[in-house]
C-alpha cells in the first residue's frame, strides 16, 4: 500500500512538474521524427495482465522495398541517441505509473511474444508491477545479458521493500548522468530474447 500510494503521489507531481520538459520534448520529436510522438506497445503487467505502455518515439518508420521496417540501428537517429542517453523516452511512463500500470521501480516490461520464452524462475518477475527502473538497470541494463537480467528481476521479486526502491531510484540517478548501459555492445538497441537453453541443450551443445 505505501508503495502503490508513494508511485500515485510522486507520479503526479513529477507529471505536472516536468510538463515543460514533456511538451518541449514532444515538440522536438514532432519536428525531428514526425508523428506519432508518442510510442505506444501492448506490454505483460503485474501477473502478466497485458496494458498499454507508453514511450516518446526515438525512431524513424524507414521501410526497405518489400515494406519491412528496417533495423534499429538504422531507424535510430542521433537526435533518438540523445533523447535515449538522458531517457527522456521514459517519461511518459510516469502516466503508466500513476494509472497504476506500473510502478517506479520493478521489472522492466518487455515484450508480449516473450512470454512462453520464460522458464519457470524467469515468469517470476511477473509476480510485482513492471517499473520505469529496476535492480537490472542500475546493475548494467543493456549491457548485460538476458538471463543476468532475469536473475536480478526475480532478486528485487524476493527482496522488495519501500528502502530497497528508494535506493534504486538514487542509483538509477547516478546512471543517467553517467549514461551507462544504454546500449548492448555492438547493438543499437538489445538483441531480442530467444529463449534460455535448458541445462541438457547447453551439455550438447558443448558435446558438439
Amino acid at each position: 500500500m505505501l508503495k502503490r500510494m508513494f508511485d500515485a503521489t510522486v507520479s503526479l507531481v513529477a507529471l505536472i512538474g516536468l510538463f515543460p520538459i514533456i511538451l518541449l520534448t514532444a515538440l522536438l520529436i514532432r519536428v525531428k521524427l514526425g508523428s506519432p510522438v508518442i510510442f505506444k506497445q501492448q506490454r505483460p503487467g503485474l501477473m502478466a495482465k497485458p496494458f498499454n505502455v507508453f514511450k516518446f518515439r526515438t525512431m524513424t518508420d524507414e521501410r526497405d522495398e518489400s515494406g519491412e521496417l528496417l533495423s534499429d540501428k538504422v531507424r535510430l537517429t542521433s537526435f533518438g541517441k540523445f533523447i535515449r542517453k538522458l531517457s527522456l523516452d521514459e517519461l511518459p511512463q510516469l502516466w503508466n505509473v500513476f494509472r497504476g500500470d506500473m510502478s517506479f521501480v520493478g521489472p522492466r516490461p518487455l515484450l508480449m511474444e516473450y512470454l512462453p520464452l520464460y522458464n519457470e524462475h524467469q515468469a517470476r518477475r511477473h509476480e510485482v508491477r513492471p517499473g520505469i527502473t529496476g535492480w537490472a538497470q542500475v546493475n548494467g541494463r543493456n549491457a548485460i545479458s538476458w538471463e543476468q537480467k532475469f536473475d536480478y528481476d526475480v532478486w528485487y521479486v524476493d527482496n522488495q521493500s519501500f528502502w530497497l526502491d528508494i535506493k534504486i531510484l538514487f542509483m538509477t540517478v547516478l546512471k543517467v548522468f553517467k549514461s551507462e548501459g544504454i546500449n548492448q555492445t555492438g547493438q543499437a538497441t538489445m538483441t531480442k530474447f530467444t529463449g534460455t537453453p535448458s541445462a541438457s541443450d547447453r551439455g550438447k551443445e558443448r558435446i558438439k
